[in-house]
């Protein structure tokens, strides 16, 4: 049972740092990693699996220390020093794993819960600890490998399941896929009227969810806003008017935030390519993007090479049919296929064409 219990723990986390190494590459991209612009769906799909997968660990590993909590406080071996030794170790890298363990999914339910209640910067925390995660889990597995081979490779020589276990490991996988099915739709459309707690849906102005309102970001449309875009050869100023009369494309597009909600609608706008032609820019280059935000991690993005030149990123003026709000980013705002929330600038006023 704890180590059918534990497979399935194993699979969540996993699944929960390969997509949250994903999130972290999307958003802090090296200089040797590219996000690809296609799907669209595809950071929707990576995070909403992060958060998911993170939810259904929360009963699973509730289950697992359940079942072997008895064995924490077991009198180690005093000899042979060897085995001590051993013991001993093996009773750190347990401590190190369950402790980081419970603090991702601690600290991952409160940020989606947007109730981050500590000092410390969720992302840079969440990265850091999610490496001494996995590595505990790698030194855990290969501790306990001959093991867990027993348990499921000769299944005559596993001890007979008693009907109160089994009812024990059906508890806690169900509790799992309950948890998961609760709250998938706050990034599935398809279960979005079926999960009741799924903490985003429609909400927002114009259907769409709004993490940061302008107020917030203590953004100030000035009276005389222009569009600067700067490139090596020259710098050109848009009027809203002017961007508007430019030809506009409407496309269908997620946003996904990094809490795993997301939201399709059909943002309408200036091809970001199209645009940097207009001004005489050279294309196929990244280009840096400031807001009118004062200060903040995301007052600027860089918008890579590969999504500047993809027709399905735009400068978007219109969200559903009618312009932006001001909290979705008045008077335009980035969107582009298969990027980050955070990344999808709001209330733009500058596009630097980098060399």
């Amino acid at each position: 049972m704890t180590t059918r219990i534990g497979l399935w723990l194993g699979v969540a986390i996993a699944l929960c740092f390969c997509t949250g190494l994903a999130s972290h590459l999307a958003q802090h991209p090296p200089a040797w990693f590219a996000w690809p612009t296609r799907p669209a769906q595809l950071y929707r799909i990576t995070q909403g699996l992060h958060v998911l997968s993170g939810i259904a660990a929360v009963p699973l590993l509730l289950a697992k220390l359940w079942s072997v909590y008895p064995r924490f406080f077991a009198r180690p071996p005093l000899r042979p020093v060897r085995r001590l030794l051993a013991h001993t170790a093996e009773r750190a890298a347990t401590l190190a794993l369950v402790a980081a363990v419970l603090f991702e999914l601690v600290t991952g339910l409160f940020n989606v819960a947007q109730s981050y209640p500590w000092r410390f910067f969720f992302p840079a925390a969440h990265y850091a600890v999610a490496w001494v995660a996995i590595g505990a889990v790698a030194v855990h597995l290969g501790v306990k490998l001959p093991v867990i081979g027993a348990a499921l490779g000769d299944r005559a020589a596993r001890p007979a399941v008693v009907a109160e276990r089994r009812a024990f490991l059906r508890t806690a996988t169900g509790a799992a896929g309950i948890a998961v099915l609760a709250t998938a739709g706050v990034t599935v459309p398809g279960l979005r009227d079926r999960s009741p707690l799924a903490w985003r849906g429609r909400s927002g102005p114009q259907g769409v969810p709004v993490n940061r309102t302008a107020a917030a970001a203590g953004v100030v449309l000035p009276a005389d806003w222009r569009l600067m875009v700067v490139h090596p050869g020259g710098t050109r100023s848009f009027g809203l008017a002017e961007l508007a009369g430019l030809p506009q494309r409407s496309e269908r597009l997620p946003i996904a935030c990094v809490e795993g909600w997301s939201a399709t609608a059909t943002w309408t706008g200036v091809p970001v390519r199209d645009l940097l032609a207009a001004a005489g820019a050279p294309l196929g280059r990244a280009v840096r993007v400031s807001s009118l935000e004062p200060a903040g991690l995301y007052a600027a993005s860089v918008l890579p090479a590969a999504h500047v030149r993809d027709p399905r990123t735009l400068l978007a003026l219109r969200l559903a049919g009618a312009p932006l709000t001001p909290d979705h980013g008045y008077p335009c705002r980035i969107i582009a296929p298969s990027r980050p929330g955070v990344l999808q600038t709001k209330w733009v006023t500058r596009l630097e064409v980098l060399g």
